[in-house]
């Protein structure tokens, strides 16, 4: 090949990439389905904690991509499951958080994402026993990360077995296997960040990084956090 050959192709290839980066930013920012903002300011009296409750299924089973996997929330005022992503939080406040993890894992191709970081004390539960760093090459390995990189918080979700009647869709009922992951943290000053999960779950997309991983209300999404 030419050396003009060969700059034509490197040059093609760049431009593939960016134009990937690019689409990725734009899916992340245009919301999967219609939603807006779960507020839970509301919910208790000033300066006492939030408990915030969601679950991550393999299949969220409706909508436009009901086989995409996703994070649903519990709403606070009517206890259903909402698959809506950004949350409206109080500032310099303590969230106890609960996830319901229903889906299978494996291993970390970044096993930085299976240490326990920015949350008090420095540790989360897995059903009922603290642990502050998970070896996902081992057990079930991790299904999903809950991150805020802004706040330094991230918390690797161990899977379910894959040998296990997992739940086809959700939202999942408790009755079906999974893992109760709790934690606390604390918020931050007024403002809006971002939180994701880090492990590539896209199936049919490059590396595992698009479609749910790029687009807002599957598998991240924003906390409002106000005054």
């Amino acid at each position: 090949m030419s050396i003009r050959g060969r700059f034509a192709t490197v040059a093609v290839l760049f431009l593939v990439a960016v134009g990937l980066i690019v689409w990725s930013l734009m899916a992340f920012l245009t919301p999967g389905t219609p939603g807006g903002v779960m507020d839970f300011t509301t919910t208790q009296a000033p300066g006492q904690p939030v408990n915030l409750t969601v679950q991550t299924v393999g299949a969220i089973g409706f909508g436009k991509h009901p086989t995409w996997v996703s994070y649903l929330v519990k709403d606070p005022h009517t206890q259903q499951w909402v698959q809506d992503t950004t949350w409206k939080l109080p500032a310099n406040t303590v969230v106890n958080m609960t996830v319901l993890q229903y889906d299978t894992g494996g291993p970390l191709r970044n096993q930085e994402w299976g240490q326990v970081q920015g949350t008090i004390n420095g540790t989360a539960s897995l059903n009922g026993k603290s642990y502050s760093v998970y070896d996902s090459n081992t057990g079930n390995g991790v299904g999903h990360t809950f991150a805020v990189p802004a706040i330094g918080l991230n918390v690797p979700l161990i899977g379910v077995s894959a040998n296990a009647q997992v739940c086809g869709a959700g939202p999942c009922h408790t009755s079906s296997p999974h893992n109760t992951i709790t934690f606390s943290f604390k918020t931050p000053t007024p403002g809006s960040y971002s939180w994701q999960c880090f492990v590539p779950c896209g199936l049919g997309y490059l590396f595992g990084n698009g479609g749910p991983m790029a687009t807002q209300n599957y598998m991240g999404g924003f906390l409002e956090v106000v005054r």
